[in-house]
């Protein structure tokens, strides 16, 4: 006997046949975790980001399903939907959606049963606590912390929470006493499609400062390499031009090689060599 099919409802088909079309229309395909963020604040980013991006908020099978039947191989996409998740179609490269989409965030505390977004470290360090209960409090945590200066200090950083885990009541309390804030109220990034590639939130989580800091650092120490081993290119034809000149000078002079350069200098030596012999030889 045949098993019947499911009914699906017009209003379904109409969401997955939209969800297509914008699909196949944008470039650039976001996958977001919408949960937590309030209502109000929604609907102030979706009018900052006019223009730039489209949010589109369904259920999680609608986007599943419009995900795997997409020609353009969105399977693995579909398997990184988590938590309240919303779909965002835009023109902008990755780096640049994801930059703009973080500047629009703010900080907030952990609450219980609430997923970590990334690993949370507890610093090393002072904190405002007099001594009492608190250090044992953090003991229980395997937060290792004693008295310095009479307030509590923690002796070593410690990383209490991994992304992914959940928030238990006892941390998310110690966390907010602490004043350290995990989580963001906003758009929280997932992942990105771009022709043929996901972009994990890792991979999109670039500090500039620190980037520009490497990259500048490796052309040191490329341009480094390339003048000690000699290779000629248009960054180092100067240099070791400048290099090669300053080398065959020295090595005419240890070796009283007469050149334009250096005549002078042989002549001066000589003259004093041949003063210094007359001296010594007491000759007139």
């Amino acid at each position: 006997m045949n098993k019947p099919k499911a009914y699906v409802s017009d209003a379904k088909k109409q969401v997955v046949k939209s969800l297509a079309k914008q699909i196949a229309e944008y470039p650039i395909i976001g996958l977001v975790d919408m949960e937590n963020l309030p209502a109000m604040q929604l609907q102030k980013m979706k009018q900052s980001l006019r223009g730039k991006v489209v949010i589109v908020m369904t259920k999680k099978r609608l986007i599943q399903y419009a995900l795997k039947q997409s020609p353009k191989g969105l399977g693995d996409l579909a398997t990184k939907i988590r938590g309240m998740p919303a779909l965002i179609f835009t023109k902008e490269n990755p780096f640049k959606l994801y930059k703009t989409l973080s500047a629009s965030k703010s900080p907030a505390p952990a609450k219980q049963g609430q997923i970590a977004p990334r690993d949370v470290i507890v610093p090393a360090g002072k904190t405002n606590f007099a001594p009492g209960p608190i250090i044992g409090e953090l003991g229980q945590l395997g937060i290792k912390a004693g008295i310095e200066d009479g307030k509590v200090a923690i002796k070593q950083d410690k990383l209490l929470v991994k992304e992914g885990e959940v928030f238990t009541q006892k941390v998310a309390e110690t966390l907010t006493r602490l004043n350290i804030l995990p989580m963001e109220v906003g758009l929280n990034v997932v992942a990105v499609f771009e022709n043929g590639t996901i972009f994990d939130r890792k991979v999109l989580e670039i500090d500039e400062k620190i980037y520009l800091a490497n990259l500048i650092q490796s052309h040191t120490e490329a341009m480094n390499l390339a003048i000690k081993i000699g290779y000629a290119s248009k960054d180092t034809i100067t240099v070791l031009l400048s290099k090669a000149q300053r080398e065959a000078i020295a090595l005419a002079d240890s070796k009283d090689i007469l050149t334009s350069e250096n005549v002078n200098k042989l002549l001066a030596k000589a003259e004093a060599q041949a003063n210094a012999i007359k001296n010594k030889a007491h000759i007139e």
